[in-house]
């Protein structure tokens, strides 16, 4: 069996590095899994890479594999899909999605890894996680048939929640956005588009991810009375302002958070494994492959994760591929 892996750390703010690691044997619940690829999730990794995440929330932040604290070094990551080289027979070659950073190969307890559906290909479920954050807050949000649904913030999470509403019946969705490239994703998930400023109005719901202020705010404007916004931005230590006067409370409008480490009371019979085995039972739609928007090596990740973060490389989800790693 190969015992030598290499794996994606971050060394300090700003500067990541690629590490050479031992792997141990895998035990009788333990299974070996090769990488094929992973996924940058670049809200989140960016503010990692740079040092943003607050002192306060270290231990809320934590990965479900990572390895050191934050600030660094850490190595951090959570979208990983690979084949199971060893373990229990029912999961021997099987392709599978794991919580766990990038890195060629690695050991875990079998049940930490969900097999990957047939008719989902390997590359698009490294969007697991991301459609799983989505389901999770559209059963925190409660959508309605025939409700008027904007989403703003064309980001990962922001268009996994906009290819969901797409589904529902009667449902009218537009994907707010301040770049005008997020209108070609739109069309690609069915929904429509508008930048913030041209924004329709009087929606049922508000579905908030473009983790500004800004983005909040418009976000209430759009609301019809009585109207919801969810809230499911990750600001990190940045303060945010809001404005509650106007129709805030006229028109009875609601903000309320929504986040993934918690599985929403709405179906809390629910279990963490089952929302995420739906999650790629999902992603079986090509359509999610429009949230895909650019591919690297693995050894080109630290310099990647540098121009993600300076943002001199747009990206949605960015792909990294293993093979022959």
């Amino acid at each position: 069996m190969t015992r030598d892996a290499r794996a994606f750390w971050l060394r300090s703010p700003g500067l990541g590095e690629i590490r050479s690691v031992t792997l141990p044997e895998p035990g009788p619940d333990e299974v070996l899994v090769r990488t094929l690829h992973s996924g940058v999730s670049r809200g989140t990794e960016t503010l990692v890479f740079t040092g943003g995440v607050p002192e306060s929330q270290h231990a809320v932040m934590r990965a479900p594999f990572q390895e050191g604290d934050f600030p660094a070094p850490v190595k951090y990551g959570y979208l990983n899909v690979g084949v199971v080289e060893a373990g229990p027979a029912r999961l021997r070659g099987r392709t599978v999605f794991c919580l766990y950073p990038h890195q060629t190969r690695y050991v875990v307890p079998a049940e930490a890894v969900t097999p990957v559906p047939d008719g989902v290909p390997a590359a698009r479920a490294v969007l697991a996680g991301t459609v799983e954050t989505a389901v999770n807050a559209l059963w925190d949000a409660a959508p309605m048939v025939g409700d008027r649904i904007s989403v703003v913030g064309g980001g990962m999470v922001g268009c996994a929640v906009a290819a969901l509403l797409a589904r529902f019946p009667g449902v009218r969705v537009e994907l707010v956005d301040t770049d005008p490239a997020r209108a070609a994703v739109a069309a690609a998930l069915g929904v429509g588009f508008a930048p913030p400023d041209a924004a329709t109005g009087g929606r049922d719901l508000v579905v908030h991810a473009s983790a500004t202020a800004a983005g909040l705010q418009r976000s209430l404007e759009l609301l019809a009375p009585e109207g919801t916004v969810v809230e499911l931005s990750w600001y990190g230590d940045r303060p945010v302002e809001l404005s509650l006067g106007g129709a805030f409370h006229s028109g009875r409008l609601t903000v309320r958070g929504s986040q993934v480490g918690t599985v929403s009371p709405a179906r809390a019979r629910r279990s963490f494994a089952d929302r995420l085995s739906l999650a790629l039972e999902l992603l079986a739609d090509p359509a999610y492959d429009a949230l895909l928007t650019g591919e690297s090596r693995f050894a080109e990740l630290p310099d990647v994760l540098d121009r993600l973060a300076t943002g001199t490389l747009p990206a949605l989800c960015h792909l990294i591929t293993y093979d022959g790693e």
